[in-house]
């Protein structure tokens, strides 16, 4: 797609990515234990460098909350921020490494009901996560994804203690913002050509803020810093340069540096591959992400963001829906959201300290609701037991561990499946039972092109259940590939039949015999 054409939907979106990515920038770092420069620094490189490289048309690159446990384990562990950015910047070059080496295609393998599941389930703790910000509870930091947070409380717990700590200024702001972005999506305000050029999250967005400042005077209703954006202020030039970090090369040929930068380079990549093909799914155009290519526009932002004091990066799930749902055409709009990132933290910084949490978590309380609607759990039911069970296996453990564990439950859960289905029938392409015409029973077993040492089993099931004294046609005229193991099995049932009273009919692959054609033809 052309990106200049598709500029009236980019710019809107990107604009509505900036303000969500803005506080997960900042409340990723801070469950990191890194500077929250730090997190704004890989929002930047995310944007601007890597949606420039990347050919991926919807996703968008930042600090991942999947790291954080990563992060702040690696910091405590190496000593210091500055040697953790060493780590970084070699965890980048391995990523360029698994993108010349065509890693990519391991995206390819994740199932899409465990694609599904995932969205799904990073829906409804988007949800969870977003409602005590909502009504003015704001311990736990944007961005914190997991199941246990920081505090060492829980998603649950955090909605228990939210109701001693309700903040009705906040409650007040969030009701605005919502009535504002469900309004927005009415096809009336949709219709009209005036409105319909202003995104409805700036609209909301615009109005917290002009709320927080009409509040201000009414103590029950003022909010104060802790339920604003916190971005770092800068005074000066000199200051605002302070603000980055440099990494500490004297630990070049330090072991550890390596351990954490092989852990960061693979966590990274899984993470910014499933993101990859949950975005495609979601694309209205169907569009393929060149997943090799992704891979090294990932290497290349991580290998600048270390050097720059950045946080690890991987395209992120929460960001590249928001996109998706504001409307964006092109990779324009994740690149633009990065410039906005960098030209307001460095301009404006106290402007952005006005905004309120509470109208940024409305925004992603819509977002949940539409990863998480209830239609697409019905359609997966529908689709029978051996898409539901991974789907919904998938969700549970985003919801109550963390993406990537959540993930690796719905990945075991189907291959499960895929065992069973394997085990049942998959190696038969027809299965006919009747009788010659001397009253002879007999049973034809046609297999399928590719019969592996995955039915081994049942096939020795189905052999052990041919009746006495009958009459069994093997049918391998079909078979492109048939497992040293099963081919064994079938010799040693051919040996042992006649002890029965039993048979065999062999049509050996691509051919099929003139008797055996008749006999087929009899029953």
């Amino acid at each position: 797609m052309n990106a200049m054409k598709n500029l009236k939907h980019d710019l809107p979106a990107s604009v509505v990515v900036f303000f969500v990515a803005l506080p997960l920038c900042l409340g990723i770092a801070l469950a990191s234990g890194a500077p929250l420069f730090s997190g704004l620094i890989a929002g930047v490189v995310g944007g601007i460098l890597v949606g420039s490289l990347s050919r991926s048309p919807l996703g968008v690159s930042g600090p991942a909350a999947g790291l954080a446990v990563i992060v702040l384990t690696a910091i405590e562990a190496l000593g210091s921020f500055q040697a953790f950015l060493l780590a970084v910047v070699r965890a980048g070059m391995i990523q360029v490494v698994f993108g010349i080496l065509r890693a990519g295609v391991l995206g390819h393998f994740f199932p899409s009901a465990v694609i599904h599941g995932m969205l799904s389930g990073i829906g409804i703790i988007i949800f969870l996560k977003q409602i005590p910000h909502a009504l003015g509870y704001d311990a736990d930091p944007e961005g914190d994804m997991g199941f246990i947070e920081a505090d060492g409380g829980t998603t649950l717990s955090a909605l228990v203690e939210m109701f001693g700590n309700i903040h009705p200024g906040a409650v007040v702001l969030t009701i605005i913002s919502l009535a504002i972005l469900i309004g927005w999506d009415h096809p009336r305000v949709k219709g009209n050509r005036w409105l319909s050029m202003v995104p409805g999250p700036v609209v909301a967005v615009v109005a917290a803020v002009l709320g927080y400042l009409a509040t201000g005077a009414i103590p029950s209703l003022a909010l104060d810093d802790s339920h604003l954006v916190n971005v770092p202020v800068a005074t000066s030039l000199s200051e605002f340069a302070g603000l980055f970090t440099q990494p500490d090369f004297s630990r070049i040929f330090d072991a550890s540096i390596w351990t954490v930068a092989i852990t960061i380079a693979v966590v990274a990549s899984l993470e910014t591959l499933l993101s990859v093909e949950a975005t495609d799914k979601m694309d209205p155009y169907k569009r393929a992400t060149p997943t090799n290519r992704e891979l090294l526009a990932q290497g290349v932002g991580n290998t600048v963001s270390g050097l720059l004091g950045g946080l690890p990066i991987t395209q992120v799930i929460v960001r590249s829906t928001v996109n998706v749902q504001s409307g964006a055409r092109t990779r324009l709009s994740a690149i633009v959201h990065g410039v906005l990132l960098l030209l307001c933290i460095a301009s404006v910084p106290h402007l952005l300290n006005m905004i309120p949490l509470a109208v940024l978590a409305a925004m992603l309380l819509v977002t949940g609701l539409k990863l998480a609607k209830p239609s697409l759990f019905k359609s997966m039911w529908k689709a029978g037991t051996h898409q539901f069970v991974p789907f919904i296996v998938t969700v549970a453990g985003v919801v109550f561990t963390d993406l990537l564990t959540g993930v690796g439950l719905g990945m075991a859960v189907a291959v499960i499946v895929i065992l069973q289905c394997s085990y049942r029938n998959s190696h038969f392409l027809a299965k006919q039972e009747g009788e010659t015409s001397s009253h002879r029973h007999i049973i034809s077993l046609q297999l399928a092109q590719e019969v592996t040492f995955l039915n081994k089993g049942a096939i020795r099931k189905e052999l052990a259940q041919v009746p006495d004294n009958s009459l069994l046609v093997i049918d391998l005229s079909h078979c492109v590939y048939l497992n040293h193991d099963v081919a064994e099995i079938i010799d040693d049932f051919v040996r042992s039949a006649s002890a029965r009273g039993i048979t065999v009919e062999i049509i050996e692959r691509r051919t099929r015999t003139a008797d055996t054609s008749r006999i087929l033809a009899a029953a």
